[in-house]
């Protein structure tokens, strides 16, 4: 289990699997300048909150795991394509919410 410290004042516990991808989709985006909402689960009574990723807030990704978990490219297209949508990205407890169809990948 990772944890993502957001500006000092919150942290959030996500599966060290789903932080590295969520690591690459913070980093992609960041790199364009371009913000999105996250919404994540709370532990504390409290369904999930939202915060807005942008270069100007400071992240912490922490990861506790002993091993660097797989990458699976299919679900980094999802969560960019999510993380790009009006409602940006949502993660549950068990992984992120797919919002809609990812975007076609061109053939190789």
């Amino acid at each position: 289990m990772g944890r993502l410290i957001y500006r000092d004042r919150a942290s959030f516990d996500i599966d060290d699997r789903i932080l590295a991808h969520l690591r690459i989709v913070i980093m992609n985006k960041l790199r364009r300048n371009e913000g999105f909402m996250l919404q994540l689960p709370v532990n504390e009574g409290v369904r999930q909150a939202s915060i807005w990723v942008h270069a100007s807030n400071a992240l912490v990704l922490q990861f506790y795991g002993g091993r660097e978990p797989a990458i699976d490219r299919e679900l980094v297209d999802q969560m960019m394509h999510d993380a790009s949508s009006a409602d940006g990205l949502t993660l549950l407890s068990t992984g992120p919410v797919i919002a809609g169809p990812p975007p076609a990948r061109a053939a190789r």
